[in-house]
């Protein structure tokens, strides 16, 4: 906590931790296991059948769908890696693993986004005989299968990115579902086959809108920008309005983790050296009011004979 100022005129701020939101692996590690259970089941049965009926709707519906059980395991297991303790070596832990994760998880789901486009090219100028029956009731299966998985993340999926992507990916693949059982229904009254691959070009741009912004925030939380939801002007407007600060500089917010969100800045406080309720206090108000745990303060005192090198807001 408040520690005697040093030479250079500063004293850092301990640390006070308040974790009022719920861990990923502690309380959806069930909710991961079930999900890629059915998921894989139904990857088996969409897959055999899609060949059987010739269907590339089927086909590009379970491959998407092996895609999101990778995504469901790799957001599982860095979801309890971020659980692991600290060491000399990762001070922060494994934390960062669940931002990684959700990277690779949209970058997976692009590269799918392409080679279903692909394939659907090709069938339009070929369209293959399908077997639109198969397809109806294969496709209505997987309406069932998704819905009930993307309601296993619906609680966390405003907390978590991991989650977020994990429900946003299933509720995609519930109504991707419910379009190859409209296209196999026309496609039973109409014989259209170039329907088919129309269906998957579908396919393809509800999984490209759907990834995007889940590829541009665990991108940006790769890059340690400021998590959504939190705007760096209020955090800096409330450091400067406790009392005795007079200015605020160096304040850096960025994501530990998926759930986790850390801050660290410097507060010039010529008149007061405060003392540990001080910082217990602050620490406490940042998470109540912008959800940030892991809050870190450095005091000055002003000296201008000792500027801090930090100070400039271009200078990191």
């Amino acid at each position: 906590m408040a520690q005697p100022l040093s030479p250079a005129g500063h004293a850092h701020a301990g640390h006070v931790h308040h974790h009022g939101h719920v861990h990923a692996p502690a309380s959806f590690g069930r909710a991961f296991a079930i999900g890629i259970g059915l998921n894989l089941a139904f990857v088996v049965v969409e897959a055999t059948w899609g060949v059987f009926s010739h269907s590339l709707s089927l086909l590009a519906d379970a491959g998407h769908n092996l895609s999101d059980v990778l995504g469901l395991g790799l957001a599982w297991g860095a979801a309890v890696l971020a659980r692991r303790v600290p060491t000399e070596r990762r001070t922060y832990g494994l934390r960062r693993s669940t931002m990684l994760a959700a990277l690779f998880n949209a970058v997976l789901l692009l590269v799918g986004v392409g080679a279903i486009a692909w394939e659907a090219l090709g069938r339009f100028r070929d369209p293959a005989p399908v077997a639109a029956g198969t397809m109806v009731w294969v496709a209505a299966v997987g309406i069932a299968v998704n819905t009930a998985t993307a309601l296993l993340f619906m609680r966390g999926r405003k907390s978590d990115l991991n989650l977020r992507g994990a429900f946003l990916h299933m509720a995609a693949d519930a109504a991707v579902s419910l379009g190859v059982v409209l296209a196999g229904a026309v496609i039973l009254a109409t014989g259209w086959r170039w329907l088919d691959p129309a269906v998957s070009l579908l396919i393809s741009v509800v999984i490209l809108v759907g990834t995007s912004a889940l590829l541009r925030d665990s991108f940006n939380l790769a890059l340690d920008a400021v998590p959504p939801g939190i705007r760096v002007a209020d955090v800096r407007r409330y450091l400067e309005e406790l009392p005795q600060v007079c200015e605020v500089h160096d304040l850096h917010i960025w994501g530990m983790s998926t759930t986790e969100t850390a801050m660290t800045a410097h507060l010039v406080m010529p008149n007061r050296q405060p003392d540990d309720c001080f910082f217990r206090d602050a620490a406490r108000e940042m998470h109540i009011r912008f959800g940030i745990e892991h809050v870190t303060l450095q005091v000055e005192n002003g000296d201008p004979d000792n500027p801090c090198r930090q100070a400039p807001d271009h200078v990191v």
